[in-house]
């Protein structure tokens, strides 16, 4: 598609510049006419469905076909397939040193041929001739990046990715496409609202503004449709349904590039009709309705036990990750050089403010699980300042306290529990520090050494279901000997 598009704009170009010398130049030729576009075509012998043209025009020297089916050519002689039966408007144009001219002839296939249509693209978006009811396919809803956007150009959704699950409750999830070989029909059924782009969706007759976002859901009544599927030249497929359908989340388009196809899932992006530059390709991934996907057991993590061990004077030795709202940023000037810590550099703690950053934390993600049998204990030294806000009252109820902690808790968890970590983790925490000193605090996990299962440390500082945030200091991490 991306090169039918190319050969059309410097078809128009052309003749931009065509029209624009002949105003200069009158020794140009004169200006050609239909009559002077002609082309022949005939029927294959052995198989009516396919049609060879020649261009027999006695001018021109830039052919451009338009065979009614999709398919584009430059060649003065194309055999071009018709698989299915109907009337094609076949129209050639020419470029000549006078200007522009094209004519037309319609070709009728008067019967479909199956065989035609049995090929890996078609077979695989539809479910071939023997799917009688086609192929229906849904959001890929566990796989990150089901919904994602990035620049034009792009080759993934840099900009954003949908995590798993994260548009449930969207009217997005129970979306089917079910593309069919037998006329090429496809349907597209919601569960009567559809996702709709905040830039479209505000626009549309009865939408409604989804809590807490942009975006919008829209009623949407199944429309007649058809699709073609084109190769194109970079290994991907030109997919497009006509008006007014569309496929999943809508964002004004109905032309899709195919970035990969198999027999159970669908990858697609397409560009924003109306974005401009340089917004936007929206990515979309689909999976054949029932398709469970293969899960493959991951390989059990080494166990063992390493030095872990940061004393954030330079770059940072141990990659943290942020979560929940909590971050740290390393290398960060000392607030207060004095008493037990008087290092240049230490790490900036930060419990960002609101209920949404009530379970913040910063995570040291192991690649193998600790053997904690003898080596159990890590040091930690820790600032908490005074100017934080500990008295403002806001919490989860089911917690003993109610406002900022001078509070610090290590955690040592199973990571492949994910989001039930929580329920099996060792904790040791310090609380009701003093303020404005640096203090160096021992975490002695030996009552938890009989455990194999820890592959990340957990961080929490000012407590834990609390929405109050705060800014703290930490330095020199250090598992001991």
């Amino acid at each position: 598609m991306k090169k039918i598009l190319y050969t059309l704009l410097w078809f128009v170009c052309l003749q931009t510049v065509i029209t624009a010398c002949k105003e200069d130049d009158p020794q140009l030729g004169p200006a050609p006419s239909s009559t002077d576009v002609t082309f022949t075509f005939e029927y294959d012998a052995s198989n009516p469905n396919l049609v060879r043209f020649t261009n027999t025009s006695a001018i021109g020297f830039k052919p451009i076909w338009d065979f009614g089916n999709g398919v584009i050519s430059t060649a003065n002689q194309v055999t071009v397939p018709y698989p299915v039966e109907g009337d094609y408007n076949v129209k050639l144009t020419l470029l000549t040193a006078g200007g522009i001219a094209n004519s037309s002839q319609v070709v009728n296939i008067a019967e479909t041929n199956p065989l035609m249509l049995d090929i890996p693209s078609y077979n695989m978006l539809t479910g071939g001739v023997d799917a009688v009811d086609g192929k229906t396919w849904i959001i890929d809803k566990e796989t990150p990046g089901h919904l994602g956007v990035g620049p034009n150009g792009g080759t993934f959704p840099e900009w954003y990715s949908a995590a798993p699950f994260e548009k449930e409750n969207r009217n997005f999830y129970d979306d089917e496409m079910t593309f069919k070989l037998d006329g090429f029909n496809y349907s597209h059924v919601v569960n009567n609202f559809f996702y709709a782009n905040g830039g479209y969706g505000a626009t549309l007759p009865g939408s409604v503004q989804e809590p807490g976002g942009g975006d919008f859901f829209a009623p949407w009544t199944p429309q007649t449709s058809t699709w073609t599927l084109t190769d194109n030249e970079d290994g991907t497929y030109g997919l497009t349904v006509s008006n007014p359908e569309f496929i999943g989340y809508y964002h004004g388009a109905t032309a899709y590039t195919i970035i990969s196809l198999s027999n159970d899932e669908m990858h697609i992006k397409a560009v924003d009709p109306n974005g401009g530059d340089p917004c936007c390709t929206w990515y979309q991934r689909l999976i054949r309705k029932g398709f469970t996907r293969p899960v493959t057991p991951p390989e059990p993590l080494e166990y063992k036990i390493e030095d872990i061990e940061d004393n954030f004077q330079v770059a940072s030795t141990i990659a943290f990750v942020n979560d929940g709202g909590g971050s740290l940023t390393t290398n960060y000037d000392n607030p207060a050089p004095v008493g037990l810590n008087t290092s240049s550099k230490v790490a900036m703690y930060i419990k960002a403010n609101g209920a949404a950053s009530q379970f913040a934390n910063v995570q040291i993600r192991l690649d193998y699980k600790m053997d904690i049998t003898t080596r159990n204990k890590f040091k930690l030294k820790v600032f908490i300042p005074s100017y934080n806000d500990y008295t403002t009252e806001g919490g989860e109820p089911w917690q003993s306290y109610s406002t900022l902690q001078k509070q610090v808790a290590l955690k040592l968890q199973n990571r492949e529990l994910a989001g039930n970590a929580y329920t099996t983790q060792a904790e040791v925490k310090f609380a009701g520090l003093e303020t404005d000193k640096w203090l160096e605090l021992e975490f002695d996990f030996s009552a938890f050494s009989d455990r194999t299962d820890f592959d990340q440390i957990v961080i929490q500082i000012g407590g834990e279901a609390i929405h109050t945030g705060g800014i703290f200091f930490i330095d020199d991490l250090e598992l001991l000997d």
